[in-house]
């Protein structure tokens, strides 16, 4: 069913919105001559002996075309499209023996001016999903008729049209995922990367604790043990949980969206910082409140154990201040991380999320920072369709700003 638009007299149809979206789908609007669709406008023309031949693709407001032999210019408006009539018209080929006598076009501009189109045939270019896109139209200034011969070979050509068409956006389609499969790898080789540096945490509790059981075996059992045998099984069954969620996820990071979990704020924050080397000097002020979230809690931990372990080891205050705050809306789960330590400069806010940038300066233990951690906070942000910033005062303090989506 299609309806006639009152202002231009140009049929349309009630799936335009439809098949709008086909056509952009290909992303080949204006875009440069190619020699594929140059051939097939060229052959069209040749076989049904006219001067010109187009490969015409109707967008909103005019008909853009991908090939033009014969006629100046690359578009003309949709009111005086002849395809614009051809791509519904139900029939294999739209065909006007004489444009000057046809009540459609004989005022049309095209006809009574230049190229002043007499004879019109096209056929419409219709695409896998059944959309009309355009058409390959051949174009003469003088009355015509096609032989059977001539019809069949310029549907024939019309058809190689959209094989082309079709063939140009699997490419597209195929380099776009080819991007998104390299953009992934890089991702999990960086997740990786930053996931073992981390896991060193509770590697390194295992031990010390480990090693303090030992002498406290050799000497008389008391209930110390028992506490620092049950810190050691935690530690380890934590880091067991921890590999099997970081191998889960670089198996298939869409599980970073799929895969959500039911945390406790606080308990969580708790969770993270017992896997880090903590100083005695160190406060932490939890959120106001305590929100049960649902989110991937492998990128929630990954996430907060690198920036709290920034804010600790980039910290010269005699007393170290880190507060955490939280909020959110309808969309996001929303965080602050603050604290009170060295500062970043202005110029450095954007290049520290770059991968494997580094301020040159060494921590509280004397050590450089390898420019992985902040970048793969920012990816796994992006993954979680969410976002990070940073302000900081030099010498004050930073506080990051993340979002979450729920």
């Amino acid at each position: 069913m299609f309806y006639q638009d009152q202002h231009n007299s140009t049929p349309l149809s009630l799936n335009e919105d439809e098949r709008l979206a086909s056509l952009r789908s290909y992303n080949i609007l204006d875009t440069a001559a190619e020699k594929d669709f140059d051939e097939l406008t060229t052959l069209a023309s040749v076989i049904c002996q006219t001067p010109i031949a187009l490969i015409s693709l109707v967008d909103t407001e005019r008909q853009w075309f991908k090939s033009h032999i014969g006629l100046a210019g690359s578009e003309t408006p949709i009111e005086q499209s002849f395809c614009a009539h051809a791509i519904v018209s139900y029939n294999e080929i739209m065909i006007v023996d004489d444009a000057r006598k046809d009540e459609r076009f004989a005022d049309n501009p095209l006809v009574t001016g230049n190229p002043k189109i007499v004879f019109y045939a096209g056929v419409p270019l219709i695409n896998e999903e059944g959309f009309a896109l355009g058409t390959l139209c051949v174009i003469d200034r003088k009355k015509k008729q096609l032989s059977a011969e001539q019809t069949t070979a310029l549907k024939v050509l019309a058809k190689q049209v959209v094989d082309k068409l079709e063939l140009r956006r699997k490419i597209t389609d195929l380099q776009i995922a080819n991007q998104e499969l390299r953009d992934a790898n890089v991702f999990i080789q960086k997740f990786a990367s930053t996931a073992a540096h981390d896991i060193k945490n509770p590697l390194s509790s295992i031990l010390l604790t480990s090693q303090a059981l030992k002498i406290r075996l050799q000497k008389l059992q008391d209930e110390g043990c028992s506490r620092l045998i049950d810190l050691n099984i935690t530690s380890t069954t934590r880091l067991i949980s921890l590999l099997d969620e970081m191998l889960d996820y670089s198996k298939d990071p869409s599980l970073l969206l799929v895969k959500k979990s039911e945390i406790d704020l606080k308990q969580s924050i708790k969770k993270v910082v017992s896997m880090i080397n903590i100083p005695d000097n160190l406060e932490i002020i939890l959120p106001d409140t305590n929100p049960k979230l649902t989110l991937s809690i492998v990128a929630f931990e990954q996430i907060f154990i690198n920036l709290i372990s920034n804010a600790i080891r980039y910290n010269d205050k005699h007393q170290t201040i880190i507060a955490i705050r939280f909020a959110e809306d309808d969309e996001y789960y929303k965080f602050e991380v603050e604290d009170n330590g060295i500062g970043i400069a202005e110029a450095y806010h954007e290049k520290i999320f770059s991968n494997s940038f580094t301020l040159k300066i060494t921590d509280r233990y004397n050590k450089k920072g390898t420019g992985i951690g902040l970048a793969t906070v920012k990816d796994l942000i992006k993954a979680l369709k969410g976002n990070i910033y940073v302000k900081s005062t030099q010498g004050i303090g930073t506080t990051f700003f993340l979002s979450i989506k729920k």
